[in-house]
Parts: C-alpha cells; structure tokens; sequence
C-alpha cells in the first residue's frame, strides 16, 4: 500500500489540491484532533470535506489517531519533540493504531493522512506513517510536500 502524508499549514487552497490530485490521492484521512478551528480555513473539517467530495476524494475523521489535548498542550509548551514521541507513540500502541489505520486505510487505494503542521518531521501524522509501515512492511510512505 502506498501512504502519504500532508499538513495544510502555510498552503493555498490551491496547492493543497495540486499535491493530492498529482500523488493521486483517493482518500484524506483526518488525524487531528482539533477539526473545527477559525483559524483552519479551508481545512475545517466541514468545508474540507465538501471541497474533496467535489474533487473525487473521500474525506475520514480518525481521531483515534490523534495526540490527547494533555500531550499536544504539554508539547506546544515545553517544544520536547523527543518526550513528546515517546509517549505518543505509547499512546498509540495502547489505542491499536496500527491495526485502526490500516482497516481505514485498506479502503482506498491511494490514501493520505492530515494534519496541519506543514513538514513531517515534527509532526504526529509522520509517526502514525511510520507506525503502519513498521507493521505493515508492504507500506510506502511520501510525504506531499
């Protein structure tokens, strides 16, 4: 199975839809945990939705793999990326998230998972990426950058 990853922080509406329809993408699986913020434009999880569905794309809310509030609040304030791995990747074996992302994921041919920050390499959509891969040795990772 083919994965890929994209944050909608710091890009148009425009190039967001340009990385998904290039990488093919069929489905966008939501991991956040917060969907519904002003500050999120497009990317509200309401008017995300209805723009993918007129693209072809389904749209899946999987908060199950998404940080706690207590763990992205602690990180947001003490920047520990490390601590921060750590325990959600505790977290993440305690919820099943390998076995929940890949029963979602094995739906759709070209799926991608979102988040908002815009590069892997600090962000929890990377690590659920990686979760599914270290499981699922059949899974290629990219990330649409």
């Amino acid at each position: 199975m083919k994965l890929s990853t994209i944050g909608h922080t710091k890009k148009s509406l425009r190039r967001f839809v340009e990385l998904l329809r290039n990488a093919e993408i069929d489905a966008v699986i939501d991991i956040r945990l917060n969907t519904s913020s002003q500050l999120m434009g497009y990317a509200k999880a309401e008017d995300l939705s209805f723009v993918l569905e007129t693209l072809g794309i389904s749209y899946l809310h999987l908060p199950e793999l998404a940080p706690t509030k207590e763990l992205l609040q602690r990180y947001r304030g003490d920047k520990d990326w490390e601590a921060y791995e750590s325990e959600f990747t505790e977290l993440m074996k305690e919820r099943g998230a390998a076995s929940v992302a890949r029963e979602a994921l094995s739906r759709f041919s070209q799926p991608c998972l979102l988040c908002s920050e815009d590069k892997p390499d600090k962000c929890h959509r990377r690590l659920v990426a990686e979760i599914v891969a270290a499981e699922y040795p059949d899974t290629e990772v990219g990330h649409l950058l």
